[in-house]
């Protein structure tokens, strides 16, 4: 099991990146860096690309309706490039509050696109000419829907590889499916390891039923925010806002994806109260809402030996990277958790 780590840079992002450095030392084995209506993951990715030597960097994720395929590919070539082929291209479909409203596009078809957009990465990668007929996506640009000078064309560079991990973020029944059968790796949020099987088994079952065999197995990625010690309890409620943000603010009524997945867990009482409270702007009583034992689930916070049972858990459920975020307010404090992590892990 690997460790990974989400940049957070709130004190900022050169800071960040230095901060890296010692983490990757300590055991952090890949950094994901978000892109939703900040400021784009890619420039940072490259930035990273320079001041890490081992460590692999993802992006988590890039919006499939910000760029076309072919950019999408190009991007992940080049990051796979400056960072002599470390890089795994983390793709998801966003919403419709930030696709419809910050980028202007229709939310339309989010899971046949980004099966289209995963075979013409492939493609532009091996160096093939790009020619594909999908019904979301066609290259060359057929002569009725353009000028009709349009002519197949491969990429101009020999990528490192070939083969760059795309890793899939999903929590919807067939977007899951999905990222099972088609994804080197599958990034759900807000895991629950007790249900992680009930939720989300069959979806996972039906995908790798069709996987392709030349696919290495199936990279399962969760995030957790990290504290480990004999007096870490009062850290869990640093857990609330984010969890009382997506589940009560991500996403209109009927149109949360996160508010649906809290439902499945079986917290349906709860996720509909924390939506009333959040879109009506009482945030902090939304946080409040949030079960504890939810936020107990989702987390990796107490003793040593609590958190072990934890990992080992999640490992039993088949998780192979562990994406954390540490409590912890300085550098060293940081370095001291994922080490005692890494002693942890399996």
């Amino acid at each position: 099991m690997r460790i990974g780590m989400t940049l957070s840079y709130g004190g900022g992002f050169k800071q960040a990146a230095a901060d890296l450095r010692d983490l990757e030392t300590a055991g952090v084995e890949v950094a994901f860096v978000a892109e939703a209506y900040s400021f784009d993951a890619v420039s940072q990715l490259g930035y990273l690309a320079a001041v890490t030597e081992r460590m692999r960097l993802a992006s988590a994720i890039l919006p499939i309706y910000t760029r076309t395929p072919s950019l999408l590919a190009m991007t992940a070539a080049g990051l796979d490039h400056v960072s002599d082929g470390r890089f795994i291209l983390g793709l998801g479909a966003s919403g419709p509050q930030v696709v419809e409203g910050f980028h202007g596009v229709p939310y339309h078809a989010p899971i046949a696109r980004t099966r289209e957009i995963v075979e013409i990465c492939r493609r532009v990668w091996s160096r093939e000419k790009v020619v594909h007929r999908g019904e979301h996506y066609e290259l060359p640009l057929p002569a009725d829907r353009g000028t009709g000078l349009g002519k197949p064309l491969k990429l101009i560079n020999q990528p490192v590889r070939a083969r760059i991990p795309i890793m899939l973020a999903a929590i919807g029944p067939k977007n899951v499916e999905l990222a099972a059968e088609v994804a080197e790796g599958w990034l759900p949020i807000f895991v629950h390891p007790g249900r992680l099987h009930e939720v989300w088994g069959p979806s996972l079952a039906a995908g790798q039923a069709r996987r392709d065999p030349s696919l290495d197995p199936l990279d399962i990625v969760v995030t957790m925010p990290l504290a480990i010690g004999d007096d870490v309890d009062h850290l869990l409620d640093r857990a609330r806002p984010q969890l009382a943000l997506y589940i009560g603010g991500m996403g209109a009524r009927g149109k949360n994806f996160y508010n649906d997945l809290a439902r499945r867990y079986g917290y349906e009482r709860e996720a509909e109260l924390i939506q009333e409270l959040y879109l009506s702007g009482r945030k902090k009583e939304a946080e409040a809402a949030v079960p504890e034992d939810l936020l107990r689930a989702t987390s990796l916070i107490g003793p040593k030996e609590y958190v072990a049972e934890r990992i080992a858990e999640l490992a039993e459920c088949g998780v192979t990277t562990v994406s954390v975020k540490p409590l912890a307010d300085t550098l060293a404090e940081k370095v001291v958790t994922i080490e005692q992590l890494r002693n942890l892990m399996p």
